[in-house]
C-alpha cells in the first residue's frame, strides 16, 4: 500500500494558488492594521498541525472560529484553557453523557481528541474579534472544500460528522461509499434540542471504527491539558 501523504505533501499546490495567497495577504494587511484577528497567527492551522493525516480518523466540521478573547486556538468547538465553555460544547459534552456515560470535562480543550485523529476543522479558519462570520467568502471555503475532499479521495474509512446546514452542504465533497457520514442538527443551544441530543454519534463512531479495524476514539477529555 502507498504511504499515506502527510498534510505538506498534500495541499502544498494548493497553498500555491492565486485566491489562498489572497487570503493570507487580506489576513496579513488586516493585522497589519491593527485589526484583532482569531486565533493568533500561529494557531490558525492547529487543526492540521495536531491531527496528522495518516493518523486521521473522525472529521468534525465547525463553521467560523469564536470570535470573543482568548477563545479560538485553531481548533473546531474547542478553546483554549481557562475560558470558559462555550454553549455548544456545553451541548457536545452533554450528548457524550447520554451517549457514553462520559462526565462533563473541567474545560474545553479538545486538544486531545486531535492528537488522537479527530480533525477538527472550521470550514473558515479565521474571524475578526467580535464579528462572527466576518471572514466568511474571502477565499477560505474553497481551501477548506478541497481539504474535505482530498481527505475523502486519499483516506478509507474516516467517520464525518456533519453537524447542522452548513456542514451538511458539504457531504457533496465526501464519497459515502468510502466513508461514514453522520448528520445531525447543529449542537448550538437554538438547534440541539431538535435532534443533536441522542444522535449518538460518538458511539456510531467508535463502532464503525472497530467494525474496519481501527482503534477508537477516546473521548473522554483529559483533565490536565498541553494546548
Amino acid at each position: 500500500m502507498a504511504k499515506s501523504p502527510d498534510w505538506s505533501a498534500l495541499l502544498q499546490a494548493e497553498k500555491t494558488k492565486d485566491y489562498f495567497l489572497k487570503v493570507i495577504e487580506c489576513i496579513n494587511l488586516q493585522r497589519a492594521k491593527g485589526k484583532v484577528i482569531y486565533p493568533q497567527k500561529e494557531d490558525v492551522f492547529n487543526a492540521f498541525k495536531y491531527c496528522p493525516l495518516s493518523e486521521l480518523k473522525v472529521v468534525i466540521l465547525g463553521q467560523d472560529p469564536y470570535h470573543n478573547v482568548n477563545q479560538a486556538h485553531g481548533l473546531a468547538f474547542s478553546v483554549q484553557k481557562n475560558v470558559a465553555v462555550p454553549p455548544s460544547l456545553l451541548n457536545i459534552y452533554k450528548e457524550l453523557e447520554g451517549d457514553l456515560n462520559i462526565k462533563k470535562a473541567p474545560h474545553g480543550c479538545l486538544t486531545s481528541w486531535a492528537k488522537q485523529g479527530v480533525f477538527l476543522l472550521n470550514t473558515v479558519l479565521t474571524v475578526e474579534a467580535h464579528k462572527a462570520h466576518s471572514h466568511a467568502n474571502i477565499g477560505w471555503e474553497i481551501f477548506t472544500d478541497t481539504v474535505i475532499q482530498k481527505i475523502s479521495d486519499t483516506k478509507e474509512s474516516v467517520v464525518f460528522m456533519l453537524w447542522g446546514a452548513h456542514a451538511q452542504k458539504k457531504a457533496k465533497l465526501i464519497d459515502a461509499a468510502k466513508h461514514l457520514i453522520l448528520k445531525a442538527p447543529h449542537p448550538s443551544p437554538l438547534s440541539a434540542h431538535r435532534g443533536f441530543l441522542g444522535c449518538g454519534h460518538f458511539s456510531k463512531a467508535n463502532n464503525y471504527l472497530q467494525a474496519k479495524g481501527l482503534s477508537v476514539i477516546n473521548w473522554q477529555i483529559e483533565e490536565e491539558i498541553t494546548a
